[in-house]
């Protein structure tokens, strides 16, 4: 398979930019040194590209280190037979196409030298400073001969390590991967598609969430055509049979323009082919594709108003199909990615995807993070940085932290599992399954800030994203103000609080790995499981059968009434104690029966006409409450209650505990106190108990 044969995504490349002849290069490179006033005549395109987007930046460094590159390569091949230098340009032609700062191309020139010429870190270090050596070290492959078959996994670890520092080591490995996979064809057809598979479940999402869609597009278009080629076959004669498909998205293209045009709004309308990937889903999921299916319209304006101004001439004028209506600029993609995304029908009821975002949204769309340019330079730039490094190089905010608008959430949950995962063999099988999360939804902490969780995460994920080990004692949560088991799946723009147990000796649950979806939680729950294996048979909660609990005690009825001869009970609806507002209705048996003013059963009893009969608390202080406890299950739960409610002075008449339900359990105790006053510092103590969410009173109606 030839190099050109490898590169489905040619046909969507910008007219009047012909594909670079890399051989050419290569004989250029191996003419030796031009004079010192210009760089090399190999380095050309690159200058071009570079100065396109940094007219300002200064080559001199860029010539020093391709200079150096081809220097320490020469005499070295590519298995396509070309110079081994021009792996190096291309890499950094693709960098510099994409907009990224000098000091990345610096480091893309010289990517390999440390890892396959003689060239050591120290003396890049010394040559181009100690921001351009990170960068290099970052990219080096740790060598087979000291971690064997763990190399390439370890490899990954180092740069995603690296990578939380510095994203630019990740912009250097994608576009090191495309010029690769673009001259894979040399390669033997197991090795293509061993390396196609991890380029499929690693770099691609790695592409995707940096932002990088030309790289990540184009990677999808050769992992397609090595491992589906069947597939890919019958996409390209589907497209090479609809060559005059974009008709009919100019067609529309044209009415766009008029309508902006006579709404005032300046505004750039572009037809865009979908590449091969992009087709083939179209085709599964519509079946038969019609010509405006196989590209989308791009609408480039100058502000971010003037998108929604584009949006509402669109739906005036044309059909939306509002399904299809998407804002990522109100609410942006978590790779940086903004746009409005909608569908409009033509007169004939074909249907355009139209994209309306800035130019500024465009270059991120386009090139993610490389974009940015260089993410640790200060506002106020000072000029300062390392030697021989970049104009626009580091520099350090006032207060010290770096302004990193490129370490999303999702890359710092990935460096955090990552130092947990000590085996190999595991982080490489956790960082597939990670990265297959293509999405994030974003949760609320109720005390402040955010969480950047994947779809499907629960209350267990989010315990462990904000507390990381602590969440060993997460008893339960609140989800939007609501109790919610810990199996709760979370949903985008939920608020969430974690409830804690203090006791930091308890642990997780087995049952919890069912509901982690996170690495991190897996990891975190998996180990302490590990460490403490005679956790195993315990249960949830404790215990899981009704627990029935009496005391010799006899209940004191502290209440008087006016009645001669009649006996007074306390309602064991409402439990009333003093200095409760009371009132009394009489029964069978000459008994009176003594509710809380609030009570419902006395609701009841006026709409049966019954009279009530006025009550008064007497002089003994000793008083008979029943309480109601809603707790998380856990162990010792019953012991700890029972204990506070000992050293709180009061005795257990009865108790009763539920089975647990989703977790939950609730408890009943009917208590006597040898004084009423004692009452709120007994709820206090109870709810003080790790787990118990609440306390109360019985409040319920009577039972007959």
């Amino acid at each position: 398979m030839s190099a050109e044969a490898t590169t489905p995504g040619a046909h969507s490349r910008r007219r009047g930019l012909p594909r670079i002849d890399l051989r050419r290069l290569g004989r250029a490179a191996l003419l030796g040194p031009a004079s010192r006033d210009r760089l090399p005549d190999a380095m050309g395109h690159v200058a071009d590209a570079h100065r396109a987007h940094h007219p300002d930046a200064d080559l001199a460094v860029l010539r020093r280190a391709y200079l150096l590159a081809e220097a320490s390569h020469r005499g070295q091949f590519r298995k396509s037979g070309e110079p081994y230098i021009t792996h190096p340009l291309a890499v950094t032609l693709i960098l510099a196409e994409l907009g990224a700062e000098t000091t990345t191309l610096t480091a893309s020139l010289l990517h390999d030298t440390v890892e396959d010429t003689d060239v050591t870190l120290d003396q890049v270090r010394a040559e181009f400073g100690d921001e351009v050596c990170y960068l290099v070290d970052g990219v080096t492959k740790l060598e087979k001969v000291d971690y064997g078959a763990a190399a390439e996994p370890e490899t990954f670890r180092k740069m995603l390590v690296a990578t939380g520092n510095d994203v630019r080591v990740m912009s250097i490995k994608l576009a090191d991967r495309l010029h690769n996979m673009r001259t894979l064809g040399v390669m033997r057809p197991e090795k293509q598609a061993r390396i196609a598979k991890v380029t499929r479940d690693v770099l691609i999402p790695l592409a995707e969430r940096l932002g990088v869609q030309a790289l990540k597009t184009e990677l999808e278009d050769l992992v397609f055509a090595i491992l589906h080629p069947d597939e890919y076959a019958h996409t390209r004669a589907l497209i090479a049979d609809n060559a005059t498909a974009g008709d009919a998205l100019a067609a529309i293209s044209e009415d766009v323009r008029r309508v902006l045009r006579e709404a005032g709004i300046a505004a750039e309308v572009l037809v865009r082919p979908r590449h091969f990937v992009s087709v083939h889903r179209s085709g599964l999921k519509r079946g038969e594709l019609r010509g405006t299916d196989f590209g989308r319209l791009l609408v480039l304006v100058a502000e971010d108003a003037d998108c929604y101004a584009v949006l509402g001439e669109l739906h005036t004028c044309f059909t939306p199909v509002i399904s299809e209506f998407k804002d990522f600029i109100a609410a942006p993609k978590f790779n940086l990615y903004q746009s409005l995304h909608t569908a409009v029908a033509g007169p004939d009821g074909a249907v355009a995807e139209v994209l309306i975002r800035t130019h500024r949204m465009h270059k991120v769309a386009e090139a993610g993070v490389v974009a940015l340019g260089n993410p640790y330079t200060a506002a106020a730039d000072s000029g300062t940085g390392p030697a021989g490094a970049d104009p626009q190089a580091t520099a350090e905010p006032a207060d010290g932290e770096r302004a990193d608008p490129t370490r999303p959430g999702w890359l710092s949950r990935l460096l955090e599992w990552q130092q947990a995962a000590t085996d190999s063999d595991t982080f490489w099988a956790t960082l597939r399954a990670d990265l297959a999360q293509d999405a994030e939804i974003t949760v609320f902490r109720a005390e402040g800030g955010m969480l950047g969780l994947p779809p499907g995460a629960t209350c267990v994920d989010a315990a462990y994203a904000q507390h990381g080990d602590a969440a060993h004692g997460c008893l339960g949560a609140r989800v939007n103000g609501r109790l919610a088991p810990l199996s709760t799946v979370l949903r985008d723009g939920d608020t969430v609080q974690l409830l804690l147990d203090r006791d930091t000796a308890s642990g997780p649950a087995p049952e919890w790995l069912d509901h982690a979806r996170t690495p991190a939680a897996r990891i975190a729950i998996t180990g302490w499981l590990a460490a403490h294996p005679e956790t195993e048979g315990l249960p949830a909660a404790a215990p899981r059968t009704p627990h029935p609990v009496s005391s010799d005690r006899r209940g004191v009825a502290n209440a008087v009434v006016d009645l001669p001869g009649a006996t007074v009970r306390l309602a064991g609806c409402c439990t009333p104690v003093p200095p409760d507002a009371v009132t009394g209705f009489s029964v069978r048996g000459g008994v009176v029966t003594v509710h809380r003013r609030e009570c419902r059963a006395v609701e009841r009893m006026r709409a049966l006409d019954r009279t009530p009969v006025e009550v008064r608390w007497g002089d003994a202080p000793e008083c008979r409450v029943t309480l109601y406890a809603e707790s998380f299950g856990r162990p010792r739960l019953l012991a700890d209650l029972t204990e506070a409610i000992a050293t709180a002075g009061a005795a257990i008449v009865a108790a009763n505990v539920e089975p647990p339900s989703e977790q939950r359990v609730r408890h009943t105790y009917t208590l006597e106190l040898p004084d009423a006053a004692g009452l709120p510092g007994l709820m206090r103590a109870m709810r003080d108990v790790p787990g118990v969410y609440d306390v109360s009173r019985a409040q319920q109606p009577a039972t007959a």
